[in-house]
């Protein structure tokens, strides 16, 4: 049995113990709710996304969204607002192309030009790579789309395959690893916003 006058000793201690207690006890629920508030797969997107967008220069960003403003029209035509743009003409064959709306009328099923505003939406969305390109210390770097094309192609995650079936079929997909070499359709900007190419490799 405790005496009266230990009863107040006691009692501040546990006063004191119960206080640390439901502090670190409430510091616990209010972290707890901040990460519940926090979405993990928002916040990762949010990074992923930001990494995307820092990774392009401010001329190849507006040069790409040249492109893709013909591509959200559904007008091939459009394509020669970014054509303009460049002093030369891009590179869309490996001869010259002196008509190239009316070339990529010929090389769309739909016969409009359709089709090839479609790969230029996949080529952009399969994401890019930088090749080192020149000595010119401000634009020493080709952003090309996809990167599958500047990829070891036997080298693939199952991720990779899965947007890369988006581009190619699975038949075109064993010819270039046999190949050892992409041969599909390719674009590149240079860091300066030039339009170099966008043309399907042999």
């Amino acid at each position: 049995m405790l005496t009266r006058a230990a009863n107040p000793a006691k009692r501040a201690t546990l006063l004191l113990l119960m206080g640390f207690v439901l502090v670190h006890v409430g510091a616990g629920e209010a972290v707890a709710q901040i990460t519940k508030s926090k979405k993990p797969a928002e916040t990762a997107t949010a990074a992923k996304l930001s990494a995307k967008a820092n990774s392009l220069p401010a001329a190849v960003v507006e040069m790409r969204e040249g492109i893709l403003d013909a591509v959200r029209s559904g007008r091939i035509e459009d394509l020669q607002v970014p054509i303009a743009w460049n002093e030369l003409p891009p590179s869309f064959a490996t001869a010259k192309v002196e008509h190239p709306i009316a070339y990529w009328k010929r090389l769309s099923a739909d016969g409009e030009g359709r089709e090839i505003l479609a790969v230029l939406a996949d080529l952009f969305e399969a994401g890019h790579a930088v090749v080192p390109s020149g000595r010119d210390v401000e634009n020493n770097r080709l952003f090309v789309w996809p990167r599958f094309a500047e990829q070891a192609l036997d080298t693939l995650s199952p991720e990779d395959e899965v947007q890369l079936y988006r581009l190619i079929t699975p038949a075109e997909f064993r010819a270039m690893r046999e190949k050892k070499k992409w041969t599909g359709w390719r674009l590149t900007i240079g860091a300066d916003g030039t339009w170099h190419s966008f043309l399907k490799q042999d």
